[in-house]
């Protein structure tokens, strides 16, 4: 059966399952909502410990974290990327898969030519920049004379 590059992607096309759109996108709101909304929870829990709301923020962010990283070693997380999609990327929790889930991936290779090898493999580059762009606007700051 000789096809047509036209004729493939018009057949790739009819096969192809539909996008539930709508669908998608509500789940990945009500995920990625339901995320922002722990975090809320975890920032005025922080904040009735005794932080203060920038102290309490910065908690907050190292908890997320924490938890992202727990919840894909325990294959948690992926689960509900499934589910919420895009919902499960944009909070910080989806960087901290990022940088977990290579690692879990590659842990049968060993430790360090696995895992530790392996962990930044995805998000390695953006803390390269948030590093180097830290590092600019520093030295840019420290010119024009702010604290």
């Amino acid at each position: 059966m000789d096809l047509t590059p036209q004729e493939y992607q018009a057949y790739v096309k009819q096969k192809a399952a539909k996008s539930p759109i709508v669908r998608d996108t509500a789940q990945a709101f009500a995920i990625g909502g339901t995320i922002c909304v722990i975090g809320q929870a975890i920032q005025s829990a922080w904040m009735a410990g005794g932080l203060g709301r920038e102290d309490a923020g910065t908690a907050t962010a190292c908890t997320l974290v924490f938890l992202s990283a727990l919840l894909t070693g325990l294959n948690v997380y992926q689960k509900l990327a499934r589910f919420g999609g895009a919902g499960t990327l944009v909070p910080i929790t989806g960087f901290a898969n990022a940088v977990a889930a290579p690692a879990i991936d590659f842990k049968s290779e060993g430790y360090i030519t696995g895992m530790a090898s392996r962990m930044f493999q995805v998000a390695g580059p953006v803390i390269v920049f948030g590093t180097s762009a830290a590092v600019v606007y520093g030295v840019v700051l420290m010119l024009l004379g702010g604290q």
